[in-house]
């Protein structure tokens, strides 16, 4: 078996996965999402040797017959079943000892993450914890969003909402302001009536 410090650092890392994504969880038992989670981030399903399909036989092989999820007991039983197809040229105990330590001491990843995601879903305090452990990635802004944004290729109603600048009318760009000054729409010197009879 593992040495008694990667079986500690295995559980922690089966507590980590298991609650990832649902606040709600003990971290007693792991869903199927979490163990391929779990496969995918540790690099135990590598692609070639043991894929994605292959690690969700194992978790339905070493789960009950009506149950969702795997217990820590069940979770080392689909370890060393993956463990034997993962590294080959080992032996079983090896084997295993090789994939408890690719596990071992392991926590989710959360790749492609902003952290004003984090701040919508996580709340205030949850975003500086993470903020910091979160990789640094700009807001991509594609040809398709410029497209979208440029004004200047508006066409109909829509043209009506801004001006040459592109910057938006606001409420006269959105509702027909009615002219109540008693001139035709049309009629280019309105105001002026007064002007002429004070001569």
């Amino acid at each position: 078996m593992a040495a008694s410090t990667d079986i500690a650092g295995l559980e922690e890392s089966f507590r980590k996965f298991a609650i990832h994504g649902d606040p709600k969880a003990s971290g007693q038992e792991m869903n199927g999402k979490n163990w391929a989670k779990l496969c995918k981030d540790c690099k135990v399903a590598d692609g070639k040797a043991v894929t994605g399909t292959d690690v969700d036989i194992v978790f339905s092989k070493v789960k009950g017959k009506s149950a969702r999820v795997i217990n820590y007991e069940e979770f080392k039983k689909a370890l060393e079943e993956l463990a034997t197809k993962r590294f080959k040229g080992k032996s079983k105990e090896e084997a295993f000892n090789a994939i408890c330590q690719l596990v071992a001491g392991k926590e989710p990843a959360n790749v492609g993450v902003t952290v004003s995601a984090v701040l919508v879903s996580g709340g205030r305090g949850r975003a500086c914890v993470l903020g910091e452990t979160l990789s640094k990635q700009k807001a991509k802004t594609g040809g398709a969003v410029d497209r979208l944004t440029d004004t200047s290729r508006y066409t109909g109603s829509h043209k009506e909402r801004f001006d040459e600048s592109g910057k938006g009318k606001g409420i006269a760009g959105r509702q027909d302001i009615l002219d109540d000054s008693g001139y035709v729409s049309t009629y280019k010197n309105a105001g002026t009536y007064d002007t002429k009879v004070k001569k």
